[in-house]
């Protein structure tokens, strides 16, 4: 399990068009028929035009697709997505999900809801539920491979939103979700109270003097026998973005893959103040990175400042990574955040 959910945490991934044919009588004419053809074909498209123009959209991966006019049964085929639309108040329109969205949420859904792998889900079944629109993931396409291929064939409305980069990305997400079922407003309010708090942060963060601010090496990994290197955030992720708005530095900021593989060594020798862990595989993880050999000498274990960061939280790119940058504030800078409140959901 460990992993196969670190590959798809490092893999960073990136409507089908029917056409209706008519028939005509045998007896009529060749020009008659091409006519009647024409004529209707032109009355068909501007039809279609008229009543679905408004509806033909791009999906986040920028994909145009066209969006049903109601949305009365959805899937969820990502746990940050499920999050997003539990908060919209549509959990109860979720007719089916991914495994780990219904491992964090099933008390929120309804009960025995069909659940996929979002790596391979099982696509005539998904096409069998008749849902009015599938959300997927670019983690789903993260080997390359379009794993709901046939549920687009089968003219479902399949929205993709690919991996977010930074916590701009995650906003638009959930506005484009909100759009896509009928919940703007809600949608809108969600991210208006996310920007408050991240605004709220940054000013706090301005008021931090230099010489008080602290190196962090954000780990979602700990280095062991199977696995003898670190996971981090690089720049060009949220988490790192988030490190940085809160005042302070990512040890691994300069490193040019978003998800590097750090040594043992290599992270050593950054010797950063404080080490955030967002490891849910590891026992005791805490201790664990106290005790590493070779580690004694860097400035965050002989500070013990070390902290677990609920990885859920943290790893699912929706407006609930404000409350992982709060908690992450308030372990590098207790002092400046220890008052701070986040905004409470509008939705």
């Amino acid at each position: 399990m460990k992993k196969k959910f670190l590959s798809m945490v490092m893999a960073v991934a990136m409507m089908s068009c029917f056409a209706c044919g008519c028939g005509a009588n045998e007896d009529q004419s060749v020009a008659t028929q091409e006519a009647s053809v024409e004529a209707s074909s032109e009355v068909v498209e501007a039809a279609t035009t008229q009543e679905s123009t408004s509806d033909v959209v791009t999906d986040r991966s920028g994909n145009e697709i066209t969006l049903p006019t109601e949305v009365n049964s959805i899937i969820s085929m990502a746990p940050s997505t499920t999050q997003i639309l539990i908060d919209l108040g549509l959990a109860d329109k979720i007719v089916a999900c991914d495994t780990y969205s219904y491992a964090s949420y099933a008390d929120s859904l309804n009960a025995d809801i069909p659940q996929f792998d979002m790596m391979t889900p099982d696509q005539e079944q998904i096409v069998a539920l008749n849902a009015d629109i599938v959300f997927t993931t670019g983690m789903s396409a993260s080997h390359g491979e379009d794993v709901f291929a046939s549920v687009k064939e089968a003219g479902v409305c399949v929205f993709d939103i690919p991996s977010s980069a930074s916590l701009a990305d995650i906003q638009d997400d959930i506005v484009a979700i909100g759009n896509a079922v009928g919940k703007a407003t809600e949608a809108q309010a969600i991210v208006d109270d996310m920007v408050a708090d991240i605004e709220a942060i940054k000013t706090i963060a301005a008021t931090i003097p230099e010489d008080e601010k602290k190196t962090v090496l954000f780990e979602l990994f700990t280095p062991s026998g199977d696995s003898p290197v670190i996971y981090t955030c690089g720049a060009n992720t949220y988490i790192d973005e988030m490190i940085t708005l809160v005042g302070a530095t990512n040890v691994a900021g300069q490193e040019a893959d978003q998800w590097p593989a750090l040594t043992e060594e290599a992270a050593v020798a950054m010797d950063p103040q404080v080490i955030l862990t967002a490891d849910m595989y590891t026992d005791d993880v805490i201790n664990v990175l106290l005790t590493m050999k070779g580690w004694e000498n860097v400035a965050a274990v002989k500070d013990q400042a070390i902290y677990q960061i609920d990885g859920d939280t943290v790893n699912r790119p929706n407006h609930h990574v404000v409350d992982a940058m709060i908690e992450i504030a308030k372990d590098i800078y207790p002092e400046y955040y220890a008052d701070f409140d986040a905004e409470q959901p509008a939705a």
